[in-house]
């Protein structure tokens, strides 16, 4: 009678210890980091962008999937003197055509563990309402309880259609145009209770 009971509360424990779970990001917390610069690297704009919402998708301790939503009209730029005009630009049809598209996405669609910390991460990232699949590694830390995952990649933005002074471009003179490579930092902070 006691293997029966035992049975039956291992069946019963093993789809909740696997069951997947959304941990809601806390957008407070929650940032992603941008840098960008002319051909030569001479000239670096850098700033941040917040997240609207998301979550992170769990099963027992391992993340497996996700998603964000960024809110394109928080963009800023940093410790710049042309900042006002150089976020009105950023904002306009040359580069995020943010009154068309306010908000840009990242999907995890596929993680892989290299080791306990830090994984292989596919993804899509939609912007312009153009979407590509993009590939990066993160680190996951579990603080006060809460899942920190930090991120880095680099997309070519022309894939996106940003193009305004792109080095494809052969009209323009070569200390005028601009990198066609975006550096992103994403950190992600979400609660374990799920809330």
């Amino acid at each position: 009678m006691k293997k029966i009971i035992l049975v039956a509360v291992i069946i019963f424990l093993i789809p909740t210890t696997y069951a997947q779970q959304d941990l809601r990001i806390d957008t407070g917390k929650s940032i992603i980091n941008w840098q960008g610069s002319d051909l030569l690297n001479l000239n670096t704009h850098n700033g941040t962008v917040k997240l609207k919402n998301g979550v992170i998708r769990r099963k027992g301790i391992l993340i497996t999937g996700g998603e964000f939503e960024i809110d394109m009209n928080s963009i800023i730029n940093i410790g710049d003197q042309y900042n006002e005009m150089l976020i009105t630009h950023l904002k306009s049809k040359d580069f995020f055509n943010v009154k068309k598209h306010p908000i840009a996405k990242l999907e995890i669609i596929n993680t892989r563990y290299i080791n306990a910390t830090n994984l292989d991460v596919i993804a899509y990232l939609t912007i312009n309402d153009i979407r590509h699949i993009i590939q990066y590694q993160s680190t996951i830390e579990n603080i006060n309880n809460q899942v920190l995952m930090k991120s880095k990649f680099v997309i070519d933005r022309t894939l996106w259609k940003i193009n305004y002074k792109s080095k494809n471009l052969l009209i323009n003179l070569k200390d005028d145009i601009i990198s066609n490579t975006i550096d992103f930092e994403v950190f992600v902070v979400a609660n374990q209770d799920g809330c």
